[in-house]
């Protein structure tokens, strides 16, 4: 009966009303993008890290990963220490450089990283073969299509280029035998990769035996944060970043995300809240009479609340649904722009559908237009029935 009577008055108005439903689908799916916002950069980047299943990350003390053209030394007795404890499972280590591939009369500058095929967790293979000789060299395909390569085709690398004398340091014939796509890698960002030994024989000769970063995997049931500590006491010369400690370091240089976020999403909640209490309020006083002549004729105070709450309730259900279609519409528009920013992974997202959080707000934005009914309903209910009748008789 009450919901029967709530749509009878909706349906009344339909201009109205469907302006009010749409008002509330855009709050709400301001709402949403911005609970995804605050939320999603941080998961995505938390999937990224352990997409691999490496659990610690070591680069040189003070520094992030390839943050700077800093190396770990002495590789060989890095890797000695890891592997004396139990709790460590996997060892990777990464060096990066950058290379020089002459093209007709350019050259093509990328970033390479040369790595341990067996254990690398940087790409995922795609075709062709990876780099199991030291003359192998695999790209991800924006490096490719810029070289007018193919699988197959051998080139000149080179490393080490010194402005002054404009020449290299180190200089290999590498044969093109895979394409891949690297994880941590940016948008366009040209990328290869190549065995670590092979890029430390092309290097300057003092950098051998070294590491720009080592990717470490624990053992099932072991403690990463536990591990980390282990490896910054016994190995003083690197910072041990777990996944966990990674987060917390993106949270903090993300916060501005949050904080904006909120304040929003916030703003986004009050509009769809003022929204519906003004569609209430107005509705109800066109029918003070009407609600005047229900009272009068036996309804309760009670059954006039909850059918003009039901109105509220259903113009903020209707429109939560509405906008959580057009939120993700806008978001997977907003995602695609931010995630063309440069230096940002590929695999990072700024906007993450996480179904509890979305339905968590969306299920505010109901709370807030059941709120928002109440007090208009219950001060129409509680007009003095005889002398609203007889207002409304001699207007």
């Amino acid at each position: 009966m009450r919901l029967t009577l709530a749509r009878a008055s909706l349906i009344r108005h339909r201009a109205r009303t469907v302006l009010a439903v749409l008002g509330v689908a855009v709050a709400a799916a301001m709402l949403l993008d911005m609970v995804m916002l605050a939320t999603g950069m941080r998961e995505s980047f938390r999937e990224l890290l352990v997409s691999r299943g490496f659990d610690i990350r070591l680069a040189p003390k003070g520094t992030l990963p390839f943050d700077t053209d800093a190396t770990i030394p002495s590789v060989g007795a890095v890797t000695a220490v890891l592997r004396s404890n139990p709790d460590i499972r996997e060892i990777s280590p990464v060096l990066g450089a950058s290379i020089h591939i002459p093209v007709g009369p350019r050259d093509v500058s990328a970033t390479i990283l040369g790595i341990d095929p067996t254990v690398q967790g940087d790409y995922e293979f795609l075709s062709g073969r990876d780099v199991t000789t030291p003359d192998a060299m695999v790209a991800n395909d924006s490096l490719i299509k810029r070289l007018h390569a193919r699988i197959g085709d051998t080139l000149s690398v080179a490393t080490g280029y010194d402005p002054q004398t404009r020449t290299y340091s180190g200089q290999r014939k590498l044969v093109l035998t895979g394409r891949v796509r690297f994880i941590y890698g940016a948008a366009e960002q040209l990328s290869a990769a190549v065995r670590r030994e092979t890029l430390e024989d092309m290097g300057d000769p003092a950098r051998r035996d070294r590491a720009s970063l080592f990717m470490v995997r624990v053992r099932k049931g072991a403690d990463p944060d536990r591990v980390r500590d282990w490896i910054e006491t016994y190995i003083p010369t690197v910072s041990a970043i777990s996944v966990a400690t990674a987060i917390a370091q993106v949270d903090q240089r993300l916060s501005y995300f949050r904080q904006l976020a909120i304040i929003l999403g916030s703003v986004s909640l009050l509009v769809g809240f003022l929204l519906v209490t003004t569609l209430v309020t107005v509705s109800v006083n066109e029918r003070a009479g009407e609600i005047a002549v229900m009272r009068a004729i036996g309804v309760s105070r009670t059954h006039v609340v909850e059918q003009i709450v039901a109105e509220g309730v259903v113009i903020s259900i209707v429109g939560a649904l509405l906008g959580l279609a057009l939120g993700l519409v806008t978001a997977r528009y907003l995602n695609g722009i931010l995630s063309t920013f440069p230096g940002l992974p590929m695999a990072i997202d700024f906007f993450l559908f996480q179904p509890l959080a979305a339905w968590s707000a969306l299920g505010l934005l109901a709370v807030s237009g059941i709120a928002a009914g109440i007090y208009p309903a219950w001060r129409a209910a509680s007009l003095p029935i005889s002398e609203t009748l007889r207002r409304e008789a001699i207007a």
